[in-house]
């Protein structure tokens, strides 16, 4: 395994809220006492859990689909890929307010396209999610002409998607790609005949849980 890591283990999106919850319990403390403030370093407390952003080791080689966030999947279903019209497998993963929100590629590819869809804020546990809430999809390409789709999903409290790769660039398995903000969901749609790894209600994490295997050719 190996472990590429560009940011540091505090969010950059987090810097600005962590900033200002903290210097608000801090002002709290001095003006009010410590008593006052204790409410206040506690939502600071969670602003630093929520934006937490730890390094992962990265399983080597490329017959394997990463998981692209941490959470929980809700959803193992045979579908249509909505972005590329072909048959597909749908696996969802939801993040709760308590799971790590950087947003990372599960496998190494080109980017063909990025789709934006504005839409609502449903609770992001619901298939109509997928469908109906703002979602930002990433159209990956890879080496071999396998095809994958990977969506952010905004929620319920999610309400700031963000994404920081482009048509054309190439992604590395594990690598770090965008975050979504306070509770959201990533749904992965795979060729049909890869050999998938996870079910549904299964924890998983970012780059180290391996969601699914190439089928053997």
């Amino acid at each position: 395994m190996n472990s590429r890591y560009p940011h540091p283990l505090i969010a950059r999106e987090g810097w600005l809220y962590l900033g200002l919850a903290c210097a608000l319990a801090l002002a709290v403390t001095v003006m009010a006492g410590g008593g006052w403030a204790i409410p206040f370093w506690v939502v600071a407390l969670f602003v630093l859990q929520f934006f937490r952003d730890p390094a992962r080791p990265i399983p080597s080689g490329d017959q394997w689909v990463l998981a692209p966030a941490d959470g929980r999947v809700v959803a193992v279903v045979p579908c249509q890929d909505p972005y590329r019209q072909q048959p597909a497998v749908k696996v969802s993963i939801f993040m709760n307010v308590f799971n790590v929100h950087s947003n990372r590629s599960p496998v190494a590819a080109r980017v063909r396209e990025v789709s934006y869809h504005p839409g609502q804020f449903l609770n992001a546990d619901l298939d109509k999610a997928s469908e109906a809430n703002e979602r930002n999809a990433l159209l990956l390409d890879l080496a071999d002409g396998r095809q994958i789709t990977c969506v952010q999903v905004a929620g319920l409290i999610a309400r700031r998607i963000l994404c920081y790769v482009r048509a054309g660039d190439q992604v590395l398995a594990g690598q770090r790609y965008g975050f979504i903000r306070f509770g959201s969901r990533v749904d992965l749609y795979l060729p049909p005949e890869v050999h998938l790894c996870v079910a549904i209600g299964d924890t998983v994490k970012a780059t180290t849980t391996i969601l699914a295997q190439w089928s053997q050719t």
